[in-house]
């Protein structure tokens, strides 16, 4: 399969030369198209770490992060910029909606970016908002909106540009139960129906049941990885709680 992302023997230091901490350590793995990837670890394992160098927040000190055949480590800039706003989604678990703007402007403000004309920025938001249920909410401002909701906005703006990797940053965190189940059923749908890539950051083996396969890092290196398979997401789930027991440590962290 084509692959999306590949994470290529990256190190990544923080501090002086005096006190240097290993957040990241020679990690190398895979995303090919279409694949719902979930990444776990209890703090401090290097699992945000990660997802910062990925999501071009932050730099590697070492190695090489390509998505679609181009090496992101490199891109500096006007064409740094460029790629973040074409080529990755981001959904965060505050939502980062602006409060001055609509659901729709907030759906539509990366394609008005882009200079997509009106006509199409129309069809494009309303045809995101039906596959993401929030059709009513698209006149409402974020104050007028449920988290579940907002959350479900976020979403549709991340995915309007049709990027090649979705980052999702313990996306249901702020969220009720309900509203978190609603959110990765959505998730499911975006990756089986319409072929999204997604690598998600949680720290809960619920959210992390919903991925086709799970990542565990300890210690900035990988420890173990379990894919779904045709296992029921039950099943997933408590093999994914079994990996969590192994990894030791305060299983709060990673629950």
């Amino acid at each position: 399969m084509e692959s999306i992302l590949k994470v290529e023997k990256i190190e990544k230091y923080y501090g002086s030369r005096s006190s240097l901490t290993k957040a990241i350590d020679r990690l190398s793995f895979e995303v090919s198209k279409g694949e719902f990837v979930a990444i776990m670890g209890a703090s401090g394992s290097g699992k945000t770490t990660l997802l910062n160098v990925i999501s071009t927040i932050d730099r590697v000190t070492s190695g090489h992060i390509y998505v679609g055949g181009e090496d992101i480590t490199k891109l500096k800039g006007n064409h740094l910029n460029q790629f973040r706003r074409e080529e990755l989604g981001f959904i965060f678990q505050d939502f980062n909606l602006l409060d001055t703007l609509t659901a729709y402007e907030n759906i539509a403000l990366a394609l008005s970016i882009q200079n997509v004309k009106s006509s199409e920025i129309d069809r494009r938001v309303k045809q995101v908002a039906e596959q993401l249920d929030i059709k009513e909410v698209l006149p409402k401002y974020p104050y007028q909106m449920s988290g579940g909701q907002k959350q479900r906005v976020a979403s549709a703006r991340a995915i309007i540009t049709n990027p090649k990797l979705i980052l999702a940053d313990e996306p249901t965190g702020a969220l009720d139960s309900k509203s978190s189940r609603m959110l990765l059923e959505r998730f499911q749908y975006l990756n089986q129906a319409l072929e999204a890539t997604i690598l998600m950051v949680t720290h809960d083996a619920f959210t992390a049941s919903y991925a086709s396969r799970v990542i565990f890092i300890k210690d900035g290196k990988i420890f173990k990885e379990i894919h779904k398979g045709q296992d029921s997401r039950k099943e997933f789930f408590d093999k994914i709680i079994d990996v969590v027991t192994l990894l030791g440590g305060d299983l709060n962290d990673a629950l």
